[in-house]
């Protein structure tokens, strides 16, 4: 995958980095913790300006958080209540605690969008409870495009400055993202033998 991936940023550009970023949030086994490096590396080797290449991979970011945004806000409270209704156990999620998450949703969102932009597995599905409640589209879009174009930046950044060892910043933060990521899964399955439907 990282053969395919350099040789498509460095003969796509700016339109590639963009597509790259659009399908991690989308589809998320293609880490921008690759991607972004190596548009700044290519930068500092005098391809797609690094300047073009954040401005390229925070709007493909953006896309993708956007479009579900719009998944969430077409699926609606409604029919999640429903679905925690009828498969709580697998949701980790009964109609209380549906409504805490709810209630700490609103108080926070702005936050949560934010922070979240920089937390593997989280960046792709922070989007959904966004559209879910219905979070203002223009706070939406401003608080994603405030976290993509931080994170997207300074993947690409690193990558430039360090150009030939670029590689190190995905060996620092894969571990990382790794760690999360089974943290995740962890959580998940803990809640899932722990789940107790509603009194």
């Amino acid at each position: 995958m990282f053969d395919w991936i350099a040789g498509f940023l460095e003969s796509g550009g700016a339109l590639a980095i963009a597509a790259l970023m659009l399908l991690e949030n989308v589809f998320p086994p293609i880490p921008s913790e690759l991607i972004m490096p190596l548009a700044g590396f290519n930068a500092a080797r005098g391809g797609t300006p690094l300047w073009l290449a954040i401005l390229a991979g925070g709007l493909g970011s953006l896309a993708g958080a956007w479009f579900w945004y719009h998944v969430g806000r077409a699926f609606g409270r409604l029919r999640l209540r429903a679905l925690i209704a009828r498969h709580g156990r697998w949701l980790t999620m009964n109609l209380s605690d549906f409504a805490m998450a709810e209630a700490w949703f609103q108080r926070h969102e702005r936050a949560v969008v934010f922070f979240g932009r920089f937390v593997p597995t989280v960046r792709t599905l922070i989007s959904i409870p966004a559209g879910i409640e219905r979070m203002p589209q223009a706070q939406f879009l401003l608080y994603t495009a405030l976290g993509s174009f931080i994170w997207s930046g300074g993947l690409a950044l690193a990558g430039y400055l360090l150009e030939d060892r670029y590689e190190q910043v995905e060996h620092w933060i894969d571990p990382l993202s790794t760690a999360v990521v089974i943290g995740i899964v962890a959580l998940y399955v803990w809640r899932v033998i722990r789940w107790k439907p509603d009194a």
